[in-house]
């Protein structure tokens, strides 16, 4: 079987090629959720799977679950890279199983309401497909619902980018996402264990300046709310 032949969505499949696309995403998933026993303690990879369930839940988010995760005593680069493999993965699903991802109830319809926009998307932020990968990059870092595997790869479509250059973008975009929260919560939490009142108001500060950069870019991309 032709790699190759994986990206592919208007090949006539077989059972088995059907299959390989199904699952090997859930494989890679569950692949490092049990390798993570190898380098965090049982308890703690139990954790780390539960939250990267709770990661597919929206609206959960990088913002709340790395915080969170690094409050449960997972290291933060453990976060970062679970977090950013969760969004490739997710990426690799959907460009495998497109055509299944438009069948999900609620999923669905959203990708089909995002794709009828998807002209009129690019020519309001024309530098996505003008920065090809780092656009797709920059796109996933945005902290908003909807940037993360899936909405990143229909932008990357739309985009023209490969699904090879989808993949890359995504991961950097995720990555760099990752460790922004991630730095930044392991800061904050050792701040609030030495000084209670300044990681407090350090942390609201933060927590405060986020929600207004939320609806300030939740608002320039309103077509990811629709």
């Amino acid at each position: 079987m032709d790699g190759s032949s994986l990206f592919r969505p208007t090949e006539a499949k077989t059972l088995p090629l059907t299959l390989v696309r199904l699952f090997l995403p859930v494989l890679l998933a569950f692949a490092y959720f049990f390798g993570s026993f190898l380098i965090l303690p049982p308890d703690k990879s139990l954790i780390l799977g539960g939250l990267m369930m709770v990661y597919y839940i929206p609206p959960a988010g990088k913002e709340s679950i790395i915080p969170l995760g690094i409050g449960l005593g997972i290291p933060w680069w453990v976060m970062v890279i679970s977090l950013a493999l969760l969004d490739v993965i997710t990426s690799l699903f959907m460009i495998l199983n497109f055509g299944l991802a438009l069948r999900i109830p609620v999923l669905g319809p959203w990708i089909s309401r995002f794709l009828s926009s998807g002209d009129a998307f690019m020519q309001n932020h024309p530098w996505l497909s003008r920065w090809s990968v780092l656009g797709v990059a920059f796109f996933v870092l945005l902290p908003l619902q909807g940037t993360g595997g899936v909405g990143a790869t229909i932008v990357g479509m739309i985009a023209g980018l490969s699904p090879a250059k989808i993949l890359l973008a995504i991961g950097i975009g995720a990555t760099a996402e990752c460790l922004v929260f991630a730095l930044g919560s392991e800061l904050i939490w050792r701040l609030i264990l030495e000084n209670l009142y300044l990681g407090l108001g350090v942390a609201s500060a933060v927590i405060s300046a986020g929600v207004v950069l939320y609806l300030v870019l939740r608002r320039r991309f309103s077509e990811l709310h629709q």
